[in-house]
């Protein structure tokens, strides 16, 4: 499952099936898989980042927050909603790119200390800064684009927009540039004996994961039509850290099981009222604990024991 060229079309089918089923599902269930649909765009960005430049970040939501003030600020003022994912993306790509700079001097825990960093000064900016972000009474009838005003047509809107940034991805990870970040995330010194420019790299990890993040938030903001700065706090990107390694980092599938398991357990287990964060914790540990590679892991050794063992083949005499 962590080759993309032969879970592409797994993966587009998961989304065709999630659009059909929420067609006939009530409207918070509809939520519920547009919201899936948005945290798979900002984990898959994280995922090229983490799992497949090896970068670890704890910025992730701060992106998300960009993209989505910058929708939430610019449609009241007749700004286009794909203009508003755009300067979304454009911003939180550039910032994206001041972030990757840490990371040419400083790896591992250290790394995650500067993004953290990052990440509060993004959250007290969202906080206090109300003349731009109206503070934390948050900014509210964020209207969604027309025609997809409705829960059902936008949630094909952001599972149409999952679609693109499914194949983006897809190509990117099959590019050279894709060869070019797991090097870089196997081992730098060596990556850089082989001519790759592990500067450059480095950033465009940053930078191409900090964009689906904006691309994210573009679309989370018009979603709940209302957001606020402790949206866009650290467990944000715990959650979104929690997706790309119980999905199963740096895979293709990952991000998209990983949202999943975020977005839907939490919401069966909810009967369990005062016990259901509890359990749902103890879950994720024991399967971080048994399967480190992660739900995808899962699959791929419960396909290899169905599939039926190669036969011998008998030496030609």
């Amino acid at each position: 499952m962590n080759q993309p060229h032969r879970v592409l079309p797994l993966a587009l089918g998961l989304l065709l099936v999630a659009g059909l089923a929420g067609s006939l599902l009530q409207p918070y269930e509809v939520y519920l898989i547009s919201l899936w649909a948005v945290y798979t765009i900002s984990a898959l960005g994280l995922n090229l980042t983490l799992g497949f430049a090896g970068q670890i970040s704890l910025a992730q939501a701060s992106f998300v927050g960009f993209g989505a003030y910058a929708t939430a600020l610019l449609l009241p003022h007749g700004v286009p909603f794909g203009v508003t994912l755009v300067i979304g993306a454009a911003i939180s790509f550039i910032l994206g790119i001041l972030l990757g700079f840490p990371a040419l001097r400083v790896q591992g825990h250290y790394l995650a200390f500067v993004t953290l960093a990052l990440a509060t000064i993004a959250f007290l900016v969202f906080r206090n800064e109300s003349w731009l972000t109206h503070g934390t009474s948050g900014i509210d009838k964020i209207a969604r684009p027309f025609p997809f005003t409705s829960g059902v047509a936008y949630m094909w809107l952001c599972l149409g927009s999952l679609a693109l940034v499914t194949l983006g991805v897809w190509w990117l990870l099959r590019s050279p540039w894709g060869r070019a970040f797991l090097a870089l995330r196997e081992n730098p010194v060596r990556a850089a004996s082989l001519g790759i420019d592990v500067r450059t790299y480095t950033l465009l990890a940053f930078a191409i994961g900090a964009a689906l993040g904006g691309v994210s938030g573009a679309l989370f903001a018009p979603l709940g039509q209302y957001i606020e700065p402790s949206e866009f706090a650290l467990p944000l990107s715990f959650s979104l850290l929690l997706m790309v390694v119980v999905g199963g980092s740096g895979t293709f599938m990952g991000p998209f099981l990983g949202a999943i398991v975020s977005v839907a357990l939490p919401e069966v287990l909810r009967s369990l009222q005062d016990y259901y964060l509890l359990i749902y914790g103890i879950i994720v540990i024991l399967l971080l604990v048994f399967s480190p590679d992660g739900v995808v892991g899962i699959i791929a050794r419960a396909v290899a024991r169905l599939r039926p063992a190669a036969a011998p083949v008998e030496p030609t005499p």
